[in-house]
């Protein structure tokens, strides 16, 4: 299959699913996310190609200061995914590495530009867990709240966090899920980070922490390499404090760990300066509540300032890595 552009022809990237004949828009500014679109879906598809071109930067750039690393290319094509053309049809990739999943298809957002963004970022973080983290509950909370930050809180339709709640709240803090498709599973992750960034610990330390632990980690261990808590009170602490919510669980932030200052705000702003001082910001806060010395944090804030971490290798497993909101699967 081939897609048209400047009246040449090139082959196309190897999409999970699409099979139709795409069209190249563009490149991003740095190169590194190029856009295609499924030409049937006309003016408002194209629309929604262009604005991730103007947006892909600022999202790959935001996704990297997450995880401490640098991404590699992409290809992403726009298109009807499961015949929808609101974003409900999600968003999908191979693998969770920029190797074998870097040909990402999002579902188009007709008039909703943030949503488009915030699909792409759910399925760029995935790659870079490089390699671990593949098809678990853990992955999946992760890279969910990922696209909740970066994209503007555009995929709140996608909540699973009441589904655990209405459904009895099982144990996946002490065991980890072997799927990225059980809403109850995603949904406790989903609360569970809530709650640590509520403390103070951000996606910027969270999510190194969680490709360190790899597929075999569990939430209650991630507690305790951020808290230097036992692993074993992980699960009584958060349901603790669930009981203390007024509300119950009503969506995927029921803790209200989302920064309070939008990151659209942000935009007309160096995104490297921006995430760096979030993550310096982020780590004191982490720090003095863990009650750690006034060197410790000065040294944490140094090495922040210095670089980030390594990304982590691992061996993922192939598959599609469909992104739905509960009431599709």
């Amino acid at each position: 299959m081939h897609h048209e552009f400047g009246g040449k022809h090139f082959g196309t990237p190897n999409w999970p699913s699409y099979k139709g004949t795409s069209s190249l828009i563009g490149k991003s500014a740095s190169g590194q996310v190029t856009v295609y679109v499924d030409p049937m879906l006309g003016a408002s598809g194209l629309q929604n190609a262009q604005d991730l071109i103007a947006d892909a930067d600022r999202v790959a750039k935001a996704n990297d200061a997450i995880f401490g690393s640098t991404g590699g290319p992409v290809n992403v094509i726009i298109f009807a995914l499961g015949g929808n053309t609101d974003g409900t049809g999600g968003a999908d990739h191979m693998g969770c590495d920029y190797t074998t999943g870097a040909d990402i298809e999002v579902c188009a957002a007709f008039g909703n530009a943030n949503r488009v963004s915030a699909l792409f970022e759910a399925e760029l973080s995935e790659c870079s867990m490089g390699g671990q983290l593949c098809g678990q509950s853990t992955g999946e909370a992760l890279s969910r709240w990922c696209a909740a930050v970066i994209g503007h809180n555009a995929l709140a339709d996608f909540a699973t966090a009441p589904t655990w709640f209405n459904d009895g709240m099982q144990d996946f803090v002490n065991q980890t899920d072997p799927t990225d498709q059980n809403a109850d599973s995603t949904g406790c992750g989903m609360a569970f980070l809530s709650w640590l960034m509520s403390r103070g610990f951000g996606l910027e330390k969270i999510a190194p922490a969680m490709v360190a632990l790899g597929d075999g980690g569990t939430f209650a261990q991630l507690y305790n390499n951020l808290t230097s808590t036992p692993p074993t009170q992980a699960w009584d602490a958060f349901q603790a404090a669930i009981q203390a919510l007024p509300n119950g669980i009503a969506n995927d932030d029921p803790f209200g760990a989302m920064p309070v200052v939008s990151l659209s705000r942000l935009k007309q702003l160096d995104t490297h300066a921006v995430a760096l001082a979030g993550k310096i910001f982020a780590s004191i806060l982490a720090d003095i509540a863990s009650g750690s010395a006034p060197e410790k944090v000065v040294q944490n804030v140094r090495t922040l300032m210095g670089g980030g971490t390594p990304g982590m290798g691992g061996a993922c497993r192939m598959g599609s890595r469909r992104l739905l909101p509960p009431k599709a699967r």
